[in-house]
């Protein structure tokens, strides 16, 4: 699958934050990793807008974790509300 880039919208308008991914739902979860809660997400190209909500939580990190990553990380976590469609782009 190829990779597609999504447009977080704020305000009704396009911001200027853009998450890659496979898929809305991992583009989403790149945002709440950034401490984004209310994530409407549209795909460029595309009159549809994905809307989730979104948290993050402090967790401890893997065992097996590499030597870089500190000993405690972000998970995210988003739940997906509906699909909106722009009447123009």
């Amino acid at each position: 699958m190829a990779k597609r880039y999504f447009v977080l919208r704020q305000g009704g308008k396009d911001a200027e934050h853009v998450f890659s991914g496979n898929s809305p739902r991992q583009a989403a979860l790149k945002a709440a990793t950034r401490n984004f809660t209310d994530i409407r997400i549209r795909e460029r190209g595309t009159k549809k807008i994905h809307i989730y909500s979104g948290s993050r939580n402090k967790v401890d990190a893997p065992a097996n974790r590499p030597s870089w990553m500190p000993a405690q990380i972000y998970k995210s976590n988003v739940k997906k509300k509906g699909i909106e469609k722009l009447k123009k782009l």
